[in-house]
């Protein structure tokens, strides 16, 4: 079964090789019809500390590495505007 793979905003990277990452995904309301916003917050490992606050970076689903870490970064998308 392969991996899943989200593409988010980092929003906090002061924790040690851990960076949080905020994903939004999108979907149309069953009744309304209308497109929702809805945002979860991600903990996931950075070996090199290599992503900042602002960069979008994807991250892959992995074996959890401690109680609220269980995602990976794989790659900076784009690196954020200084």
């Amino acid at each position: 079964m392969p991996k899943r793979v989200l593409q988010g905003v980092v929003v906090s990277d002061k924790n040690d090789k851990t960076i949080v990452v905020k994903v939004e995904r999108r979907f149309t309301h069953p009744s309304m019809k209308k497109t929702v916003r809805r945002t979860k917050k991600y903990h996931a490992h950075d070996a090199e500390n290599v992503a900042k606050v602002g960069d979008i970076v994807r991250i892959e689903e992995c074996k959890p590495m401690s109680r609220h870490k269980a995602w990976a970064l794989v790659e900076r998308v784009d690196a954020a505007q200084a």
